[in-house]
């Protein structure tokens, strides 16, 4: 017999009778002592943490603390930025709801234009 089959022939036994043991563990399954899932939900109940119930505090206690706080300020003012002036691409989805139509002035050159808005002509 060559030594590869020798192997293999071993290796059906350890599964046949690795097969037998598991047969025995489902037959016989193991018993919970009394009281045992009780004393883990107790304990459970135990380690979770408590929220303060009061006013604003308990509030930003259940949304998960200032650090949730700031990513929700900062989505929703970027949200609101967004939907009121969206970048080129994006639909005008506040002006379509509000009946506005963007009005493109193809004489505007840009020249009006700076960094804090339309320049007023003086005299």
């Amino acid at each position: 017999m060559h030594w590869g089959l020798k192997m293999m022939d071993n290796n059906k036994d350890k599964d046949v009778r690795l097969e037998s043991l598991f047969q025995d563990a489902r037959a016989t399954p193991p018993q919970m002592p009394d009281g045992l899932m009780a004393r883990v939900l107790a304990d459970a109940v135990a380690l979770q943490p408590v929220a303060e119930k009061s006013g604003w505090r308990g509030w930003l206690t259940g949304i998960g603390g200032l650090p949730a706080l700031g990513g929700l300020l900062t989505a929703s003012c970027l949200g609101f930025w967004i939907g009121v002036a969206p970048p080129a691409g994006v639909p005008d989805l506040a002006g379509q709801v509000l009946g506005v139509e963007a009005a493109l002035d193809e004489d505007l050159d840009g020249a009006g234009l700076t960094g804090f808005g339309w320049d007023i002509g003086e005299g």
